[in-house]
């Protein structure tokens, strides 16, 4: 943790590098007084990953929605207020955090698929902003997993636009050092054990999950080009975190593996049903 930490004080990153204004952009950064999480978001939609301060516990490599329902930024106030006793679990009219991850991919986290097993990385260890502007914001979160004697090593570069609800993921792969080549990888959206509807229409490349979540439905999904995917796969599960909707994919010529993934949430207004969400994802497809 401390050689972490180190390293990114070196690199002049501790604290983030820009600053959220109060009109609609794009934005992130990270969070080192809430457990070194990372955050961003757009005019539609927000997001976190889970960080150092985190290892070994519930959480992991899983994405959290944020579901907000204000088109200006809200990362830097739903911290603000909750470090001040005002817990961003609780809408008092801009959206809350009542999406569960846990251990569970969450809203497009993804996992190794060896054995026909999906096998996860702990938390990120370190994190890159690239760029950070109103219209786009891009950076890196860097990942490691460890299967049998082997090592590998995950950069998953994140891209969000304005106006999009899906954030795109290129996350590319080495293997004990070695670009990882041909590495099968599980895409996920968790389905709550099941409390979830999943609609997928694979030829176009997208998978959906509708559900209730404090009393309005929400969706979550992927998409990405159908050509690169291998099969749909679901895997039920009673257990809290462990039913998902999967697309398994391969790490390319290049080890890399590329989608998109995000939500719509019936209390903002514009994604009110499953067949609004599916039509997003479909539009958003072609």
């Amino acid at each position: 943790m401390k050689m972490i930490r180190m390293i990114l004080v070196g690199l002049g990153l501790i604290g983030g590098v820009c600053q959220a204004e109060p009109k609609p952009q794009t934005y992130c950064r990270f969070v080192p007084e809430r457990k070194d999480d990372f955050a961003w978001e757009n005019d539609k939609v927000a997001f976190r990953a889970y960080g150092p301060a985190l290892r070994s516990g519930i959480e992991d490599s899983g994405i959290d929605c944020w579901f907000k329902r204000v088109d200006y930024p809200i990362i830097d106030k739903w911290y603000k207020d909750a470090a001040a006793g005002k817990p961003y679990h609780v809408d008092y009219g801009e959206g809350n955090d009542a999406y569960h991850v846990g251990s569970s991919r969450g809203c497009g986290g993804l996992g190794l698929w060896i054995d026909e097993k999906l096998v996860t990385s702990d938390t990120f260890i370190e994190w890159r902003i690239i760029r950070c502007e109103p219209v786009e914001s891009v950076f890196v979160l860097t990942y490691e997993y460890k299967v049998g004697a082997d090592t590998y090593k995950e950069e998953k570069q994140i891209t969000i636009k304005m106006g999009d609800r899906l954030f795109k993921a290129e996350s590319t792969f080495w293997k004990n050092g070695e670009l990882a080549i041909g590495l099968p990888i599980a895409i996920g959206i968790t389905t709550h054990a099941g409390k979830a509807a999943v609609s997928k229409d694979v030829s176009k490349g997208w998978m959906a999950c509708w559900e209730t979540i404090e009393e309005y439905g929400a969706g979550t999904g992927v998409a990405m080009d159908p050509k690169a995917i291998q099969e749909f796969r679901l895997i039920e599960s009673p257990n809290k975190d462990e039913g998902h909707a999967l697309f398994i994919t391969r790490a390319d010529a290049k080890g890399k593996v590329t989608y998109f993934a995000g939500y719509g949430w019936a209390k903002a207004g514009e994604i009110k049903t499953s067949n609004d969400w599916n039509s997003y994802l479909e539009h958003f497809s072609r």
